[in-house]
């Protein structure tokens, strides 16, 4: 039996928690900083900083856990990991310097150079200047990234000149923080995206089932760049062989560039790809499970997660292929007003729990927080609401059927998720 920390409080810590209390092994999930609906599986931990690596060490000490499961990158980056492998504590999740495949776009693509990977070619700048000239010297459309974390919204892709330069002096000027002290411009790529997640514990791979992310907030695919919108899995219609195809010259090629610098990657990695007509073409590395694909991956996975984790943080992931159900799921993203920039918190919602009484459907809190009125917003994405179904049409339908009965003042979603 095992104790287990879970560090997050989104979405896709909902889903990680949620999948875990189905272990027989689990003796008790801690959560922190947690959410309302973790708080439905073990004790919630909060008003702890979660980047601060002596502070969750020293909680996992205090607790006596045996596992501590990282969800968001923001702690990756910070060096928790490092901190508790120092101290002996069995973590999933890669160090700070496996995380730079996240944490530093600019890293990745050397990373990514080193091994042979396709992906789109990049220039990096450190003053405004140097970026606008390169912008004004190329044709659009224009794809401007802030080169560390941003919670998903430093990318700005456009055809407009003006906007592209204005937003590389935006990052350069510090709008996000030192994420922003220097902004990658790559080449614009045409074809799907689709997202391809592993587990590994630096020897073994094994791949998880691919999802389709929507990033912009609006109907087909209009407004601001946000942390994703919707997704859903499987997919049909991929390139044969596309997974294997990642997992041997993708995921093993970079690991094995990682082993050369001597870092020992144990955890998820999440690729990004885009299908172009000449084949597929890397976008980016997370150094996680990523949101909102968790939520409709781990609801499909007819695994023991827990097992699963824990092999990967002692190094002894076996190679057996991971088992499926064969459902389909489809997540719709329930997001505040406001959301990207200014999200408005605070707002009362109601229906939860008529959504969550589906038999057909998941509903897992993102960003929500409970108060003297009951269960009100608390940032952007407020909630992941995941239909289930033989088929993926009736998986959306039990989707947005679950999302009809969610109400609260200004809520906002997209309608075409998985049409």
């Amino acid at each position: 039996m095992m104790r287990v920390l879970l560090l997050g409080s989104g979405g896709r810590e909902h889903a990680i928690g949620w999948k875990l209390a189905q272990s027989g092994d689990l003796d008790l999930l801690i959560s922190a900083p947690g959410n309302p609906g973790l708080a439905d599986f073990g004790p919630v931990v909060t008003g702890i900083n979660i980047t601060n690596p002596d502070a969750v060490t020293a909680l996992a000490i205090e607790n006596r856990v045996d596992l501590v499961v990282v969800g968001p990158e923001a702690p990756l980056a910070s060096g928790v990991v490092d901190s508790l492998i120092a101290a002996r504590i069995r973590t999933c999740g890669p160090s700070r310097e496996g995380a730079q495949l996240e944490s530093s776009k600019a890293y990745a693509k050397h990373v990514m150079s080193r091994a042979g990977i396709p992906t789109a070619a990049a220039h990096t700048f450190t003053e405004v200047a140097a970026a606008t000239d390169h912008l004004a010297s190329q044709e659009g459309p224009y794809v401007v990234k802030a080169d560390g974390l941003a919670a998903g919204k430093g990318v700005l892709v456009t055809e407009d000149l003006i906007a592209a330069q204005g937003w590389a002096r935006l990052c350069l000027d510090g709008h996000f923080g030192t994420a922003g002290s220097t902004v990658v411009v790559e080449d614009y790529l045409v074809g799907p995206e689709v997202s391809i997640f592993v587990l590994t514990d630096g020897k073994t791979v094994l791949p998880l089932a691919p999802a389709r992310d929507y990033k912009r907030l609006n109907d087909n695919n209009d407004g601001p760049n946000t942390g994703g919108m919707g997704t859903f899995s499987p997919l049909s219609g991929l390139p044969d062989g596309l997974v294997d195809w990642t997992v041997d010259s993708v995921v093993h090629p970079v690991i094995d560039v990682l082993r050369e610098d001597s870092i020992t990657y144990r955890g998820f990695i999440y690729v990004g790809l885009i299908l172009t007509a000449d084949g597929p073409i890397v976008l980016e590395f997370n150094s996680r499970l990523g949101d909102p694909e968790t939520q409709v991956v781990l609801p499909r996975l007819d695994d023991d997660l827990l097992g699963l984790l824990a092999a990967t943080a002692a190094g002894e992931l076996h190679g057996k292929p991971l088992s499926w159900l064969p459902d389909s799921a489809v997540d719709v993203v329930v997001a505040s007003e406001g959301y990207p920039e200014r999200p408005v918190a605070g707002r009362p919602i109601q229906g939860i729990e008529r959504a969550a009484a589906r038999s057909d459907a998941l509903v897992f809190h993102a960003s929500t927080k409970r108060a003297a009125e009951g269960i009100v917003t608390n940032g952007g994405r407020v909630l992941n609401i995941v239909g289930t179904g033989p088929d993926l049409e009736s998986a959306r339908q039990a989707a947005y059927g679950a999302v009809s009965e969610i109400e609260f003042e200004g809520m906002h979603y997209r309608t075409d998720i998985a049409r």
